[in-house]
């Protein structure tokens, strides 16, 4: 084991976050309440440790890198889920119609509010996603917008240029008019940042209202037309490694899907392209 001050092998939360147990803020917190052993001795955030050390998180052994390969979901959110993992009103989750993990769980890729439809993405690496999310990493997210209200050159200049917002100046990178008629217009706009509500309080900044708001893209990627409202897809290796460029992270070289897991996403293609609606059940693989 390391002593915390070689710069040797790599800081032990972010060997947590990769194993799928969570964000890396998230891995930080649990050693710091003493959740995470190596080597039998309680951790200490900021540790280092190499693949000769035995890490133990809640009293379990981390997954092999075999058994655990990245995975990354796609999902087409519905209004009227939350992005929480439980919620105290009972109310659907994003959750709730993922697949099922056998080790690890599913990390959301920022989030989207109650009322804010489209694309959401999941991954069981705690890396990936902490890189896809952090503003260092650049990465534009593009939304369909509503408007009601009169909206003219002057306002979208402003738009562009920068407004102040509670939590500091924030502003739209690109602005395209998509169609409606008198003050119901539609919008396609872009964010560089994931802050809370950012789209919506940008318009509200301009005293118009948002009345339908729909995430499209993500970086380079987009909603696949057949997975409608409510389903999700499976990426495959290769999308996923386009994904952590993206990212600004090293292709993955994952080892080769097995027979089993190239039928189970050729299946669960099958049933998108079937299907004329949703499924209301859990789907599991």
């Amino acid at each position: 084991m390391s002593d915390g001050t070689s710069p040797a092998g790599e800081k032990l939360q972010k060997v947590l976050a990769r194993s799928g147990l969570g964000s890396r803020r998230e891995m930080e917190r649990a050693i710091d309440a003493g959740r995470v052993t190596v080597n039998g001795k309680v951790a200490e955030l900021g540790e280092r440790v190499t693949g000769a050390d035995h890490i133990e998180f809640d009293g379990q052994g981390l997954p092999s890198s075999g058994e655990n390969r990245c995975r990354v979901i796609l999902y087409n959110k519905p209004v009227g889920e939350i992005c929480s993992r439980h919620d105290p009103e009972g109310r659907p989750t994003v959750y709730d119609r993922l697949p099922r993990l056998k080790t690890g769980r599913w990390i959301s890729v920022g989030r989207l509010d109650f009322n804010t439809s489209g694309l959401l993405l999941f991954t069981n690496s705690g890396e990936l996603a902490n890189k896809l999310m952090h503003p260092s990493s650049v990465i534009d997210r593009e939304y369909l917008v509503r408007i009601q209200g009169d909206v003219d050159e002057e306002m979208k200049r402003r738009l562009l240029k920068g407004v102040l917002l509670d939590d500091g100046s924030a502003r739209f990178t690109d602005i395209v008019e998509s169609g409606g008629e008198g003050r119901n217009r539609w919008f396609y706009c872009v964010v560089m940042e994931g802050r809370n509500r950012e789209v919506r309080r940008l318009w509200e900044s301009q005293g118009v209202r948002v009345s339908r708001l729909k995430r499209v893209r993500y970086g380079s990627v987009f909603i696949p037309s057949h997975v409608r409202v409510g389903q999700w897809i499976e990426m495959e290796p290769r999308e996923i490694d386009d994904l952590c460029i993206t990212a600004g992270l090293p292709k993955l070289g994952q080892r080769p899907l097995t027979q089993g897991e190239k039928q189970n996403l050729e299946r669960q293609r099958r049933k998108l392209r079937k299907s004329p609606v949703p499924a209301q059940r859990r789907n599991k693989s």
